[in-house]
């Protein structure tokens, strides 16, 4: 959520900003301000009237021990009068104040100013190509097949006993899971990252903190009963650690890993692309989140970017990496770097790490602050990136190592898997 602050000192660059995000509801700024102006209005008059009433409780009190009951009387009218006013005046604030919530959370955060215009994913910068692309035999098969030849993932079992994008991993296949999991958590302990077991499900106030909710695209599984939604990724509950907190900035940067499994409902999403291990409902993942004070959070997100390319080189996997344009980049963040695997089967790029930088948006909504030098609290900066998500790791690694032996597994994960190749 946006500083109304900021809006006020900043107005036409955010207005350009917003404009490579290509949200064209520009007035809001304007009502934003105005709303801002009536709270601020109210807030004084509320405050002048509680402020008056105070003072005439001393009074009365100082009337009534000298015997002056007929001027405490006098007062004590007053008094009323002043209780039906801050009841008035406050009611007016509390409508107030969430009218201009509620249109703040209509407004997408600021983009960085190197984010490119754009549309959609096709106009997204290609950055750097990293590794070579592996040249398949004629016959090679899509994973969709792989893991039914080898009898390591059952989709159709997956579909009986829950629905489709529920696959069932078995043998060498679950154990892969376990394997790409684990390693990837030693590795982001190897680089600093303290790793927590979050919850699955998470309350309104986590969702609203980092902007899973309002759920506009209603890609959030709820259960409605307990009023709690499955979380869409580990981020949700790792950054609402620090919801309502005020961190030491000693403590920069503050990193956090986790493993979770994932559920999103992909509303919309069907045909050829999203077959198999491409998009699922539910699916593992391993996830970094930083907290980090506002002038170091884009040399974080730096960091954290060439953390991620560096798992994707000892998986041996090529990849790309992209810098999303203003209409592929989400709505809460101000920077994104999206890293691509390609998929030699398929013959195209599948995404398995989007590493973000939310700067304070984020924050804002969670109340997420430091003391700077000066002892005056300021919102810290937000950052988060997959590390990895399997799904796609997973349809990569068979369709680029399979052989007419088997499929052979990276030296990096054998450790971890125990076999060296699936067969």
């Amino acid at each position: 959520m946006l500083v109304v602050n900021k809006i006020r000192a900043e107005k036409e660059a955010i207005i350009e900003g917003l404009k490579i995000k290509n949200f064209n509801n520009i007035d809001i700024l304007d009502e934003i301000i105005v709303l801002d102006d009536k709270r601020k209005e109210f807030q004084k008059k509320l405050d002048d009237v509680l402020s008056e009433s105070k003072s005439i409780a001393k009074e009365i009190g100082m009337l009534f021990k000298t015997g002056k009951v007929e001027e405490a009387n006098q007062k004590k009218i007053r008094t009323t009068e002043l209780k039906e006013l801050s009841k008035s005046f406050g009611e007016v604030l509390a409508n107030t104040a969430k009218e201009l919530t509620d249109k703040l959370l209509q407004v997408p955060n600021v983009p960085h100013p190197s984010v490119p215009a754009g549309n959609s994913d096709e106009d997204n910068e290609v950055l750097k190509n990293v590794g070579e692309i592996p040249e398949l035999a004629a016959d090679a098969l899509p994973h969709w097949e792989l893991t039914d030849k080898y009898d390591i993932i059952d989709f159709k079992l997956g579909n009986k006993i829950t629905g489709a994008g529920f696959p069932l991993y078995k043998g060498k296949g679950a154990r892969l899971q376990r394997a790409l999991i684990n390693f990837f958590l030693d590795e982001a302990e190897k680089a600093g990252f303290r790793e927590v077991q979050p919850p699955l499900m998470v309350n309104e106030e986590s969702g609203y903190g980092t902007g899973q909710l309002p759920d506009k695209e209603g890609q959030m599984y709820h259960v409605g009963e307990d009023n709690l939604y499955l979380i869409p990724t580990a981020e949700v509950p790792i950054t609402n650690i620090y919801r309502n907190e005020i961190v030491k900035s000693a403590d920069f940067p503050i990193r956090n890993t986790a493993y979770s499994q994932c559920f999103r409902r992909e509303a919309g999403s069907y045909g050829a692309d999203v077959r198999g291990l491409n998009r699922l409902h539910q699916f593992d993942k391993v996830e970094i989140v930083v907290i980090e004070h506002p002038e170091k959070s884009y040399e974080r997100l730096e960091e954290m970017s060439t953390y991620v390319q560096g798992l994707l080189v000892k998986l041996e996997l090529p990849y790309r990496l992209l810098r999303l344009c203003g209409g592929d980049l989400s709505f809460t963040a101000a920077l994104t770097y999206d890293m691509e695997v390609y998929s030699a089967a398929q013959k195209r790029w599948l995404e398995v790490s989007s590493v973000s930088n939310f700067v304070d948006y984020q924050a804002n909504r969670l109340k997420l602050r430091y003391k700077d030098e000066n002892g005056k609290t300021q919102l810290a900066h937000t950052l988060n990136g997959s590390a990895l998500a399997l799904p796609r790791i997973v349809a990569a690694l068979l369709e680029n190592n399979q052989t007419p032996e088997g499929i052979k597994i990276p030296k990096a994960l054998i450790p971890y898997t125990g076999f060296e190749i699936i067969n």
